[in-house]
């Protein structure tokens, strides 16, 4: 059938989306026997709709789904979105106004889910835009439907992997130092700490030592924890301060004697040389204070302000408190001076706030003891690109302490424990329910121990990432449809993106390692950020952010994808975005639309009796690119197909090919043998359909509306086109030859100031060329041929 429309216009995608989506075309297919292919895609927040690295990020996955489908796999690739967690809560904070401590948990719960509502369904519109081929778009608790992590079968898989783990004695309850963020206002992992220079004063303070009344300086950047300080340092070798080993100094406005000692944690050239060691202000107090064992007095409450110990103090946040003491001491000229300096400072990646170390009752899920296996899992895996590796083997070294699991928040997967009133005894519950232990009664009515019949239910949730590890156990059924899982676990890809590679990459390694001794997957994409157009990270404040639904509405979504694989390989760097780099690309799409609608206005030849040795040339050409992309497909890099097939489109097969074949195309003239027209038409139609299916995963809009309307079929439903041992020709020129005597040709008759179609009397080519002899001289509307 001809096509009528003489370009591709972004207004064709909706109608096709729209099929898509009503008829399931990608329905996940449970009684199927084809193998099973599982993509355990990374389900975004919708705290807000999903943004530029989203769309991107997504839009790659799906070109997996789509590659995978034509290679004859039933493709596993729901659609999961995470309403859990910090995020949405901060955004109800925000969105209503209010503090999370200010309301009832039931209100601010209520606040939460009217934000997730309406952000999940625009970010559910924008995949449906962007051409995803995600299993459905609908919620349901069947194989491959679409997932939410706050839903009931989710969390209540998350509280059963939670009690197996409890049951195993791998979850343990402590009193300890924890990582505090103030904006948060919670406890958090050190996989959800970032460090930055941060500018900050260097206060020098004056000291007393106690035995001889001589003055001492110690420069510190917490001078808030002065209350908390357990001993002054020097380093061995330094002679400064030798003669103060085993004295005592006297802390300023405290008046607390604290001893002095030598220590290689010291370091002489920072500050004075002098050092005050205080109960957590940073990690190297923490560790020091385990090495000496000595009792660290906490300043800091779990609400991150001054506690007791800090005296006049007291009730002021940190901030607060580091004002209103120096300016005490100022007062009382306890500061010799004030120094700006960058200081290395902890900072939540979500809040962007400095983190606290505070002491606080949390639950641990034991991982420091399995760093030497959970290594070993991580070299089973393959990794695209391999570097990206080493970024998680560098976080397992690096773990020093047990994953602290549970959270002083509302909107997450609720702990499910209660407590006996009288005895204290721990009640846990019969996995395969969801449980709100905080308004909900035990599943018992009395205490097992003393028979007591009052309990107290665990108020606590878990940290967010306790629940996003789940994911592939969950769309792989697990406990929900144990034959399934037994059959297709491991899941077949995990793709992400580096930032989370110590957070969802590891955790997850982590639970399926806990729960069954080996890799939860087997490849592992990781992909690198989207930056502005000048390579700078995209953030609202600085204006440079660009929406996807923006690109949607000017361009449609064919262009944007085209970009994310022409733009670069996102496994091994970062990609510049702009709207003129997506725009450009629309120039390919009209490329091929322009060759398909030339082509589809000739006869589809299915079959040629002879074939002429330009076609062998062209058809030897494809055949080796279709080698080409499906091995690379296969290794996740779309890529670099894309460019070779960008090239072949343009150049060898629109510029070259088409001008020299399509006379013999048409052959009004009947200068050409019906058997030499036919071989033009099969190559034409072959090549023009295989690059299609060769298209379809990166631009699946274009190449579905193509290939139904010229072929009568869904490319996608096609098989992916193999590599023909039939068409590895051999002629005495090459492609890349035939296109420069071209364009030498094209050169003079411009030179002469004749048109490219217009008549020449001779053209000159060497005697390899013979063999299409017939096909340059009707091209190039040449009388003769002169051989060298």
């Amino acid at each position: 059938m001809r096509i009528k429309e003489k370009r591709w216009q972004k207004k064709f995608e909706e109608a096709i989306w729209k099929e898509w989506v009503e008829s399931k075309r990608y329905r996940f297919e449970t009684k199927s026997n084809k193998p099973v292919f599982s993509i355990d895609t990374p389900p975004p927040y919708v705290n807000t709709p999903i943004h530029i690295g989203h769309a991107t990020t997504y839009a790659i996955m799906d070109m997996f789904a789509r590659f995978k489908r034509m290679l004859g796999y039933n493709v596993l690739f729901p659609l999961g979105l995470d309403r859990n967690g910090l995020p949405i809560e901060m955004a109800a904070e925000k969105r209503f106004n209010v503090k999370l401590k200010d309301v009832s948990r039931q209100k601010f719960l209520e606040m939460c889910k009217q934000i997730l509502e309406e952000a999940s369904i625009e970010s559910i519109d924008a995949f449906k835009r962007l051409g995803i081929s995600f299993n459905s778009f609908e919620e349901g608790k069947e194989i491959g439907d679409m997932y939410l992590t706050d839903s009931p079968e989710y969390r209540a898989l998350t509280q059963s992997i939670f009690i197996d783990l409890w049951q195993k004695g791998l979850i343990y309850e402590d009193k300890r130092i924890a990582n505090y963020c103030p904006g948060c206002r919670t406890t958090i992992a050190d996989s959800e700490i970032v460090y930055e220079l941060r500018p900050t004063k260097f206060n020098h303070i004056k000291f007393k030592v106690k035995e001889t009344g001589e003055e001492i300086v110690i420069a510190t950047t917490r001078p808030e924890l002065l209350c908390t300080c357990a001993m002054v340092l020097f380093h061995p070798e330094d002679k400064r301060y030798k003669h103060l080993e085993g004295k005592h100094a006297i802390t300023p406005l405290y008046g607390k004697e604290v001893p002095i000692k030598a220590h290689p944690i010291a370091d002489p050239e920072k500050g004075t040389g002098l050092v005050m060691m205080c109960s957590m202000g940073d990690l190297t107090d923490i560790r020091f204070f385990r090495e000496q064992k000595l009792k660290p007095v906490i300043a800091i409450d779990e609400n991150g302000r001054m506690n007791r110990h800090a005296g006049f103090l007291e009730g002021l946040t940190v901030k607060e408190a580091r004002e209103k003491i120096i300016e005490e001491l100022k007062k009382r000229d306890l500061i010799v001076k004030q120094e700006q300096i960058m200081h290395r400072t902890p900072v939540c990646e979500r809040s962007n706030d400095e983190i606290e170390f505070i002491e606080t009752k949390e639950f641990y899920l034991k991982q420091v003891e399995f760093k030497k296996e959970l290594k070993k899992i991580a070299k089973k895996l393959n990794f695209f690109a391999e570097e990206s590796r080493q970024i998680l083997l560098d976080w397992i070294d690096s773990i020093v302490i047990d994953w602290p699991i549970s959270r002083r928040r509302y909107y997450a997967t609720e702990i499910p424990l209660w407590y006996c009133k009288k005895c204290k005894e721990v009640i846990v519950p019969e996995k395969g329910k969801y449980y709100q232990p905080w308004k909900e009664k035990p599943p018992i009515e009395k205490c097992p121990k003393c028979n007591s019949e009052e309990f107290i239910g665990e108020q606590r949730v878990f940290d967010t990432w306790f629940d996003s590890s789940n994911t592939p156990l969950y769309i792989l059924g697990y406990e929900r449809f144990p034959e399934f899982f037994k059959k297709h676990k491991p899941c077949s890809l995990r793709p992400q993106g580096k930032e989370i590679i110590r957070t969802w990459l590891y955790y997850t390694l982590l639970k399926g390692f806990l729960l069954l001794k080996e890799p939860i997957f087997k490849d592992v994409w990781i992909n690198f950020h989207i930056l502005d157009e000048k390579g700078k990270k995209m953030s609202k404040s600085k204006g440079n952010v660009i929406d996807p639904k923006e690109i949607l509405k000017r361009y449609g979504a064919e262009p944007f994808r085209l970009w994310a694989t022409t733009e670069g390989n996102l496994d091994r760097q970062d990609f510049r975005c702009s709207f003129e780099r997506i725009e450009s690309n629309a120039k390919t799409l009209n490329k091929l639309w322009n060759v398909a609608r030339f082509i589809s206005n000739f006869e589809i030849v299915k079959k040629a009796k002879e074939l002429q040795p330009l076609d062998k040339l062209i058809l030897a050409e494809f055949n080796r690119i279709v080698k080409f992309t499906k091995e690379s497909y296969e290794n996740y890099d779309f890529h670099n197909p894309a460019i070779k097939i960008r090239h072949f489109l343009w150049e060898s097969f629109a510029s070259h090919y088409i001008e020299l074949a399509k006379t013999r195309a048409y052959n009004k003239d009947n200068e050409f043998t019906k058997a030499e027209q036919k071989s033009a038409l099969f190559t034409l139609h072959y090549i023009l359909a295989n690059m299609l299916k060769l298209l379809a995963p990166i631009i699946p809009f274009i190449t579905y509306k193509l290939y139904k309307e010229i072929y009568g079929k869904d490319v996608h439903a096609e098989e992916f086109p193999k590599y023909r041992k039939e068409f590895e020709f051999e002629l005495p020129f090459t492609m890349e030859e035939l296109e420069q005597l071209n364009s030498e040709i094209w050169k003079i008759k411009k030179e002469k100031g004749l048109a490219l179609n217009a008549e020449i009397k001779e053209i000159k080519a060497e005697k390899k060329f013979k063999i299409i002899e017939k096909d340059l001289l009707a091209a190039h509307k040449a009388k003769r041929i002169i051989y060298t």
